[in-house]
């Protein structure tokens, strides 16, 4: 009996032409989408709708198709805004191939009850490693040193400077979700102290917990950012956190670059009063504050700290799994409103 309702299910979705199916709005390709190709994000459930393809103009387009876009696939380059959604008042569900949420206005998705999901727990392995990475490359002067050698600076020069052991140092993390927990674990591995700042704190856990910021910072070495951008926390690591972390303590940021004061840090990073920063995330990118590529204490990279060949195919398996668990009616998977 199953097998024969599997049967009579496959053949109703063969039955389905394109254009009969539900339509997800794409504003611009997610990365995602762009390095692996459309091909894995196809469904018999939905069929994307992909604005940047059109030769009218957003408006017009989003006019003519108002009432058949269900869903929306966006990223941090398209934000979901209110204005938006009020021109789709057919969308009950919007799905981002990020762990971040900055770019959708999660309000007006809850007072319209639309459904939001994000990567879950998708990024949580790769960002955690490259939070760790960044650290002990600035600790130990990783790519600093291997510029040294590069330039022929250790035969003219001699020996490059010491750099700095990471076991015993206090290591604050800013946010202890899933990024957050997974750096924690590597972390005492390498047999340094955890501590950490979190909206609320977390019973099952031993790790000292500061409500404050700033105290955190003043009993730590690293800060590690790992935290979501939101009202709350942009510029939350500003002045008085780099003062309370000291000339000897590294920030870490692989959240997002707004959740630091960055023209305050690279004053303090250009003064000494921060011993140095591994920034994966910045305020205005790609733009990368030009005095930051003169100092050997900073390591840089481009917003990539989560992104492997195998986070993407995850990340592509669970975007898919989320619009096809919609259209079918079943629980979504990595669910940040379900209404």
């Amino acid at each position: 009996m199953e097998n024969q309702e599997e049967q009579q299910d496959n053949t109703s979705d063969q039955n389905h032409k394109p254009q009969d199916l539900p339509q997800v709005l794409l504003l611009k390709p997610p990365p995602v989408l762009s390095v692996i190709g459309e091909q894995p994000f196809l469904s018999k459930k939905y069929q994307f709708l992909k604005a940047w393809e059109s030769p009218l103009p957003l408006l017009q387009f989003l006019t003519a198709h108002a009432d058949s876009i269900q869903a929306i696939l966006c990223s941090g380059a398209a934000p979901v805004t209110d204005d938006l959604l009020q021109l789709l008042p057919s969308v009950r569900l919007v799905v981002t191939a990020s762990a971040g949420t900055n770019h959708i206005d999660l309000e007006a998705c809850h007072r319209r009850g639309i459904s939001v999901t994000n990567a879950g727990n998708v990024f949580s392995d790769d960002g955690a490693d490259a939070a760790v990475g960044l650290l002990i490359d600035v600790l130990r002067k990783i790519t600093a040193s291997d510029r040294y050698v590069r330039q022929g600076l250790w035969v003219n020069k001699g020996d490059y400077p010491l750099g700095s052991k990471l076991r015993g140092k206090r290591v604050g993390i800013v946010g202890l979700g899933g990024i957050g927990l997974e750096i924690a674990k590597r972390l005492e591995a390498f047999g340094c102290n955890v501590l950490y700042n979190s909206r609320k704190k977390k019973a099952h856990l031993s790790y000292p917990f500061y409500s404050d910021v700033r105290q955190l910072a003043a009993n730590s070495d690293a800060l590690i950012i790992c935290c979501a951008l939101t009202n709350q926390t942009r510029h939350m690591i500003d002045k008085d956190v780099f003062s309370a972390l000291g000339k000897e303590g590294v920030i870490v940021n692989i959240g997002r670059g707004a959740i630091v004061d960055e023209k305050e840090m690279v004053r303090c990073l250009v003064h000494g009063e921060i011993a140095g920063a591994g920034l994966d995330v910045f305020e205005n990118e790609p733009d990368v504050p030009k005095e930051l590529f003169e100092l050997d204490n900073v390591v840089l990279s481009p917003h990539r700290a989560v992104f492997t060949s195998e986070s993407f195919m995850a990340l592509c398996e669970l975007v898919v799994g989320n619009l096809e668990a919609f259209f079918s009616n079943t629980p979504l998977l990595s669910p940040v409103i379900d209404v």
